[in-house]
């Protein structure tokens, strides 16, 4: 007997093709609108194609086909592309820097934690200031005590032997907890503070701004300890994150102050008549406004920040990019210091990569909340 195929189950089966083909569809029509609408670009769009496909070609000889991973640096002689034996044998510098050899461990688990910390407070379901703010204290507590220890049977490992992907991480994560309740308190005084405090704080602002980071980094380090007496001078580490926190601070306090003038002055005084402090009003009513207009601009500015940590180099910390550097200045593998850059500039492009994703993201929900 033959089976009989109901109209309900072709229809099923059929449906998921249609709409393959029509998402197939749609995505030719607007390729073909946006890079073959007419015969300049179609000429620029097929050129581009060509010459990424070359260069693709090109890296994935010299990287892949051509590559050479090994512990043995003479073995790199004798091909013609990557000696990915330097990253397999100074990776550990590059993460780690020159933090004690035995006691590296502590290091890897301060940045999962770090990392995961940061993940776990952009899930959606974190997004109350009670549970960010939690998870961000106890990350970066959790980090900090994991790196220099003195706890738990931990030995102390002081921020002089800090280095890698671990110090940038740190670097990276106290600019961020530290700078944005400072900018939220500059943004607040520069908006609804008396005009004296008003004008001061404004003319702190512009002058941090138009100054670059390198300046201030370059000041805090050098400068710094020759007005400074002795038992204020602190670290080189220390110093540095304090111009850090200030610099990213003022930039992201407009960030906020662009925020805080798209809420009517009227929601305020609305609070303040039905009993809310100052305070309760700009935690509950105003900031939570501020904050869903200004996460875009937020995201950005995280992005900028976690690349200019990068600059902490030229004062003399160890980060990641001053290990790598020192990873491939031995005479056996100062040659291939192409491979150690590639995992370096990875390793940054993951970063800053994952931190405008998450923007995206947040933009879409926020777009579709609004709607």
């Amino acid at each position: 007997m033959r089976a009989v195929r109901s109209p309900s189950a072709a229809g099923t089966h059929a449906a998921p093709r249609r709409s393959i083909t029509q998402s197939m569809a749609r995505l030719l029509n607007r390729l073909r609108r946006k890079a073959f609408a007419n015969r300049l670009d179609a000429a620029l769009s097929l050129f581009g194609i060509a010459l990424f496909a070359f260069v693709a070609l090109e890296f994935g000889r010299w990287a892949i086909v051509g590559s050479v991973v090994g512990t043995d640096p003479q073995a790199c002689h004798l091909v013609r592309g990557a000696c990915w034996s330097v990253i397999r044998a100074r990776y550990r510098l590059i993460l780690f820097g020159l933090y004690p050899y035995d006691e590296q461990w502590r290091s890897g688990l301060a940045c999962v934690v770090m990392i995961g910390a940061a993940i776990f407070a952009g899930l959606p379901s974190m997004w109350t200031a009670r549970r960010v703010v939690a998870i961000v204290i106890t990350g970066y507590a959790s980090f900090f005590l994991f790196m220099y220890g003195g706890v738990l049977g931990l030995r102390t490992v002081s921020s002089a032997e800090w280095g890698g992907l671990s110090l940038t991480l740190f670097i990276y994560a106290t600019v961020v907890v530290f700078g944005m309740p400072l900018a939220a308190v500059i943004a607040v005084i520069r908006h609804d503070a008396y005009p004296a405090f008003r004008c001061m704080t404004g003319l702190i602002i512009d002058v941090t701004r138009s100054l670059p980071l390198l300046t201030i980094l370059f000041a805090g380090a050098i400068i710094l300890p020759m007005v400074l007496p002795y038992a204020l001078q602190g670290n080189k580490l220390g110093r540095s994150l304090i111009g850090f926190v200030f610099f990213f601070a003022c930039y992201q306090s407009e960030v906020f102050r662009g925020g805080l003038q798209t809420v009517p002055a009227g929601q305020i005084e609305a609070a303040r008549s039905l009993g809310f402090s100052y305070a309760r009003a700009l935690r509950l009513i105003v900031f939570p406004q501020v904050l869903r207009v200004a996460m875009p601009a937020t995201i950005s500015q995280l992005v900028i920040t976690f690349k200019e940590t990068a600059l902490v180099v030229i004062v003399g910390l160890f980060d990641l990019m001053a290990s790598g550097e020192a990873a491939y200045q031995t005479g056996a593998w100062s040659p291939y210091y192409r491979e150690v850059y590639c995992v370096v500039g990875l390793i940054y492009f993951l970063g800053a990569f994952s931190l405008s994703r998450y923007g995206d993201y947040i933009e879409r929900r926020l777009r579709r909340g609004s709607s």
